[in-house]
């Protein structure tokens, strides 16, 4: 499936953002600009059932190897760096070695959800569809207005089958067992998908991992500051 895009900047080396569950491309509207400042063309998705891109048939059309055949037909290869977010960064993680970035940086990835009682649930997340602003900014009291607005707007669009297709996946092993390339995890503090034992089981399998302190899931709008600061020697 193509996906829709937003792109920021015309430099030559390209930058690919891929966001997590519920949202689109307009959660990176800080990031955007900023890579764009950097020199890059950074190329935002919305993933399938999210945004303005199309949605699956049923809630089977979206497990991870769907994500990733999506951003592999929409984006170009070869780029020098690639971030996805979340459910982004378990899409990305299951792409990468087709797309073949120079680099990529996972942020609070989703690759592990956890299964029964107290684990992935997706009624939740469709639940959370009708929360009122306010509570939105409750659980997130760092954001900013305008990303408040943006929530809001994306969760009205949001397929919520997508939440269903992540359901046979929970219980899951689908932590990567290596680098395809010179690879980036960066954590919210806490992370609630990330545990201190899992960071270092990735730093063992070779990634690098750093923490945004006091960041919550979305570590790119609570703290963009410190978000930006963890990329340094990255970007």
């Amino acid at each position: 499936m193509l996906l829709n895009t937003r792109t920021w900047g015309s430099g030559d080396r390209i930058a690919l953002l891929i966001h997590g569950i519920m949202s689109d491309h307009r959660t990176w509207r800080r990031v955007g600009p900023a890579l764009a400042e950097r020199g890059y063309r950074a190329i935002a998705v919305d993933l399938r059932g999210h945004g303005a891109s199309g949605r699956a048939a049923g809630p089977e059309g979206y497990g991870p190897g769907e994500y990733a055949d999506d951003l592999v037909e929409t984006l170009p290869v070869g780029a020098e760096l690639a971030l996805g977010h979340s459910l982004g960064g378990l899409a990305l993680a299951t792409a990468v070695e087709r797309l073949a970035p120079r680099r990529a940086v996972y942020v609070d990835p989703a690759w592990h959800l956890p299964a029964g009682d107290t684990g992935y649930s997706a009624e939740l997340f469709v639940a959370a569809t009708s929360l009122a602003r306010e509570h939105i900014r409750m659980f997130n009291p760092r954001w900013e207005e305008e990303d408040l607005d943006i929530e809001m707007a994306t969760m009205r669009l949001w397929d919520q089958r997508s939440a269903h297709g992540l359901t046979p996946w929970a219980g899951r092993d689908m932590w990567p067992a290596k680098p395809v390339v010179p690879s980036l995890v960066a954590l919210a503090d806490p992370s609630l998908l990330v545990s201190p034992e899992n960071a270092r089981m990735l730093e063992d399998r070779g990634f690098d991992v750093r923490t945004v302190a006091g960041a919550g899931h979305t570590i790119h709008r609570d703290d963009f500051d410190g978000f930006m600061a963890a990329l340094e020697g990255w970007i």
